[in-house]
C-alpha cells in the first residue's frame, strides 16, 4: 500500500508542478530523434519535418494519469480533424521495456478508431527515453526499482513545424483545449505568437 501512496503522491507533486509551468517556451529546439512506432516502423523527426505536432509522454500500464491524458489527446485528435486541420500527434512510452509495438497498438485502440496521424514511440532503452524528455522536454521520467508504475510528467508539447516547443499545457486545466487550439491555429496559418 505505501508503493501506491508514494507513486500517487509523486504523480500528483509532477501534475501540481506541471501546472505553474504552463508558459510558452519558445525556441526550444528538439534535436533529431528517430524511434519505432505502433506499427513497427521508423518514426522520427524526419517524419515530423514541416508539421504542427503535439506531444506528450504515458505508458500503457499506468494506473493512473495516463488514461485521462490518452482520452484528452482523442478529443483533441477529433476536434482537430472536424476543423480539417492537419496536426500529428506523438505519445513516447516511458516504459519501453513492457510497451512493444503491439502492447501499443492494443492500447490506442481503446482511445481512437483514427491512428493515421497518432504516432506511439518505443524501442529505446530507459535510461534514454529518461535522457530524451529532460533534454528535450525539461520534464522528468524516474521508474523505481520496486514498482511497475513510473513517474513522469503531464503536459502536452505543441511544436511548430521547425520542431521548437512553442507552448506547454497541462491536460487538466480548464481552458487548456481552447487555448491549444488558438494556438495550433496560429502556426498552421503562418501567425507568429
Amino acid at each position: 500500500m505505501n508503493k501506491k501512496i508514494y507513486i500517487l503522491s509523486s504523480v500528483l507533486l509532477l501534475t501540481v508542478l506541471s501546472a505553474c509551468s504552463t508558459t510558452s517556451q519558445q525556441g526550444r529546439q528538439i534535436e533529431s530523434f528517430s524511434f519505432t512506432d505502433q506499427h513497427g516502423q521508423t518514426f522520427g523527426s524526419e517524419q515530423l519535418a514541416g508539421k504542427v505536432w503535439i506531444a506528450n509522454f504515458i505508458f500503457t500500464n499506468c494506473e493512473t494519469v495516463c488514461p485521462p491524458m490518452t482520452m484528452e489527446m482523442a478529443a483533441l485528435q477529433k476536434k482537430l480533424a472536424e476543423k480539417s486541420i492537419e496536426v500529428e500527434f506523438v505519445s513516447f512510452t516511458v516504459d519501453p521495456q513492457v510497451d512493444s509495438p503491439e502492447v501499443l497498438q492494443t492500447y490506442i485502440r481503446q482511445f481512437t478508431d483514427d491512428v493515421s496521424n497518432w504516432h506511439l514511440l518505443t524501442g529505446y532503452p530507459q535510461d534514454e527515453i529518461e535522457s530524451f524528455a529532460r533534454e528535450q522536454f525539461q520534464t522528468i521520467i524516474h521508474k523505481p526499482d520496486s514498482s511497475d508504475q513510473v513517474i513522469h510528467g503531464t503536459n502536452f508539447y505543441l511544436v511548430n513545424q521547425q520542431g521548437h516547443v512553442v507552448k506547454e499545457v497541462n491536460y487538466v486545466e480548464p481552458s487548456y483545449a481552447d487555448d491549444l487550439m488558438k494556438d495550433i491555429r496560429k502556426l498552421v496559418n503562418g501567425t507568429p505568437f
